[in-house]
Parts: structure tokens; C-alpha cells; sequence
């Protein structure tokens, strides 16, 4: 308990000092733009010439030449290194197999020791198993934002005591147990056949700005802390995710071949991230990840690069704040970062009222990365040049859709990415 209370203690002071620094940098930035008529004119970068002018032709030339150098681009520009994995350190320990949603399912709990035989950094991944679905089964991985007793009411589901960022000091486990159960429609997703899994994302990598002093990066000792490409908060819950799946392929019931990862918000960043990297997730999922996540930085819609580097400055790196007022000299924009999945399925969703998140760019980035795809034969938004009405999904291997309401996850959102997964797995 000591331990939690001093990382807490850290997380507000931490909390305070972004705050004051966030403040007097907010004086210097502009207010957010909703007026499409002030959008700037831009050119974006072509994910099919590299830095020496070389013309991608070819899918081998893709993956041998431009997928490298892009994904190093990001790496050195924007979201800082992907560590390597020492798999020896890794540990999984379940905790607990019952049954969960009225006998239809199997919830395992299994704890994931990054750096065994240190009991820590941790953190604990919920499985659900559908009982009647053919096995194994195909899954998706989506981490939550304040413990994996959130997403559900269920009692006996482990309460997790981890520092968050936006937790009221009143607030125990027990209090926000089942509190985040309407993004998360488990009984759907098990009757379609799908096993889920989430993760608590701060037990991975606490969401504060306290120079990196724990979670996984910890861990991270091979990088020096005031290097440009140093990971930061984003490539450390991406590299969660990437053990994550460690522990489902150890799960027999589990396809682990068949893993969408999915994430929400900055959790969506995180998703498309986690996918770029790790080539065995077998699509991604973005909903609502906005700035710095599928919606293009270039358009200076909602949330600009200079805002949340300013709000957040520790999910990117040191070189990413120097981008605030120069977005143009970006050397990618996140329509590439989109294209860094292909050939694989991509998913991104946007709300009509979360225009924060800029949903016509993160249209515009599924667009954009579709000449990537058609070099493998694919057919990315299938023929969609303009953004589709609210509540209509499109687009073939790129899917789209912007529906009604706020910035959250709802049943309907769930409805079009099992549709998505069928799509994969059940041709």
C-alpha cells in the first residue's frame, strides 16, 4: 500500500506540474479550429517514395524499403523506439478460470510479470472465452482506462489499485467497479463466437508525466532517457499490448493468429501504434484516436499537435513537440501510419459530435493510405472518395464509418467490428 500511495502522491504532483506547464504553454496556442473554410492547404508525404525519391512499385519493395524506413520515421520522430522483447523475462500466472456472462462464457484472469522474477512491473489481462464457439476462436485485445473491474459489474472480477491520472482522490476500486461497462458489449461479442481480452493500460505504463520512473519503463534500460527516439508513454502501452498477445498464444482455446488489437482515444493511437510494429495482430481497430492517432495532422481540425504536446507530453517524444507550429515539415502524417498495417485490415471510426477528433481526417487518412494497399491488390475504402453519412460503414480492407453521437464506444460500434472480424475470419 505504501508503494500505491507514493505513486499516487507522484501521479497528482506529476498531474500538477503538467498542469502549470500546460497552462503557461496554452497562452501561446491558438484556439482549436471547427471552420473547415480555415483548414490550410497541405501536400501530404507519398508512403510510395522513400527519402531518396525511389518510386514503390512492387509489395516486396514496400516491405523491403518504404515500410522500414516509415516505421523508423515514427519511431524517430514521433513516438520514440519499440523495444525488443526479452520473452525469458516473461511470466504469466493465472489467477483465476470461472465462469462469467451467465455460464455463456470462461473469464480468465492471468497476470503478466514483464520482468520475472521481479514481482513488478505487472499487470493483469482478463480473458473471455465464448463456451460454444468452434476453438480456437479469434479474439480481440482491447486495453481499458481504469481497471478491468470497469468494464463489467461482475463482483468477482479482481479490483486492480493503480495510480490514474484523472481518479478522484475519494475514489476506490470497489467505487468504479462496473463504471465503463457500456464500451465494452461483452455479451455480443461472445455470442458472435469472438474471444476478448482487455488490459488495464496504466498498469503498463502509468498515464503521468514523472520522467518515466515506472511501469515498463523501468525496464527500458538499453535507452538513454534524453534521446529523441526515447519510448515514450504510447510505445510502452503498445509494447503491453505486444506481450498481451505473448500471453494468448500460450491460451489453447485462443486463435492467436486471429487477434484484432482495438483501442479508444488515446488507447486508438496506442492500437494503431501496436499494430505497425507487431505484424501478428491480424487487423487494428482505431475508434476516435483523433490527433496523433488516424486523423491528419496537417489539417490543424480540433486538436493540433501543438495542444496535446502541450496537454500530454509524455505520450510522444522530445522531437515530436517540435513539430507544434511546423506540422508541415512533418516527415509523415498518420495516413501512414495507417498504411504501416497493410496488407492487413484497418478499422478506424469517428463520431459526428467528436469533431475534437478531427473525423473527416481521420477519413482522409484511410483514404490516403489506400494507394498501399492497391500495391498488394486490395481494395482499401473500395471505390469511397468522400466521407460516407452518419451511420453508414464503408470501405472494403480500409473500413470507415462515422456514426451519431459522442466521443465514447457503443453497441454500434461493437456491431460494425464483429461484422469486420467475420469479414476476416469467416469468408
Amino acid at each position: 500500500m505504501k508503494s500505491f500511495l507514493h505513486r499516487a502522491a507522484l501521479a497528482v504532483s506529476g498531474l500538477a506540474f503538467a498542469l502549470v506547464a500546460s497552462a503557461s504553454q496554452a497562452a501561446d496556442i491558438a484556439p482549436p479550429n471547427y471552420d473547415e473554410s480555415k483548414v490550410p492547404q497541405f501536400t501530404l508525404p507519398d508512403p510510395l517514395v522513400t527519402q531518396d525519391g525511389t518510386q514503390i512499385k512492387t509489395p516486396e519493395e514496400w516491405r523491403e524499403k518504404a515500410r522500414p524506413e516509415i516505421l523508423q520515421l515514427f519511431k524517430n520522430e514521433m513516438f520514440g523506439e519499440y523495444p525488443e522483447a526479452d520473452l525469458s523475462k516473461l511470466k504469466f500466472e493465472e489467477i483465476k478460470t470461472v465462469d462469467a456472462l451467465d455460464g455463456k462464457a470462461i473469464r480468465k484472469e492471468i497476470r503478466i510479470f514483464f520482468d520475472y522474477p521481479n514481482k513488478t512491473p505487472k499487470a493483469d489481462l482478463m480473458v473471455l472465452i465464448p463456451k460454444d464457439a468452434p476453438k480456437p476462436c479469434p479474439a480481440f485485445l482491447m486495453p481499458n482506462f481504469q481497471g478491468n473491474h470497469t468494464t463489467t459489474s461482475d463482483p468477482t472480477v479482481t479490483a486492480v489499485e493503480c495510480p490514474n491520472r484523472t481518479r478522484n482522490a475519494n475514489q476506490t476500486p470497489e467505487s468504479v467497479r462496473g463504471v465503463a461497462k457500456s464500451r465494452w458489449d461483452y455479451d455480443a461479442i461472445i455470442s458472435r463466437g469472438y474471444a476478448v481480452a482487455t488490459v488495464y493500460y496504466e498498469e503498463i505504463e502509468p498515464d503521468f508525466s514523472a520522467d518515466f520512473q515506472y511501469g515498463v519503463h523501468t525496464i527500458f534500460t538499453n535507452f538513454n532517457k534524453d534521446a529523441d527516439n526515447y519510448p515514450a508513454a504510447i510505445s510502452a502501452w503498445a509494447w503491453g499490448l505486444s506481450r498481451a498477445l505473448d500471453c494468448l498464444q500460450t491460451i489453447p482455446e485462443i486463435d492467436a493468429k486471429k487477434v484484432i488489437v482495438a483501442g479508444h482515444s488515446r488507447l486508438g493511437k496506442t492500437a494503431l501504434w501496436c499494430g505497425a510494429n507487431d505484424e501478428r495482430f491480424a487487423a487494428v481497430i482505431s475508434n476516435n484516436s483523433g490527433c496523433g492517432g488516424a486523423a491528419l495532422s496537417r489539417r490543424e481540425f480540433g486538436e493540433r499537435v501543438d495542444r496535446i504536446n502541450a496537454s500530454f507530453p509524455h505520450w510522444f517524444t522530445k522531437k515530436f513537440h517540435t513539430y507544434g507550429d511546423r506540422v508541415n515539415e512533418l516527415p509523415f502524417d498518420e495516413h501512414e501510419l495507417i498504411a504501416l498495417a497493410a496488407p492487413r485490415p484497418v478499422y478506424v471510426a469517428s463520431a459526428e459530435d467528436d469533431q475534437w477528433a478531427d473525423p473527416k481526417g481521420e477519413f482522409l487518412s484511410c483514404l490516403y493510405a489506400e494507394p498501399v494497399y492497391k500495391l498488394f491488390g486490395l481494395e482499401g475504402l473500395g471505390g469511397v472518395t468522400e466521407q460516407p453519412k452518419v451511420n453508414t460503414p464503408v470501405g472494403a480492407t480500409i473500413r470507415y464509418h462515422i456514426r451519431t453521437g459522442k466521443h465514447d464506444v457503443t453497441s454500434y460500434d461493437w456491431e460494425q467490428y464483429l461484422n469486420f472480424a467475420d469479414s476476416i475470419f469467416k469468408k
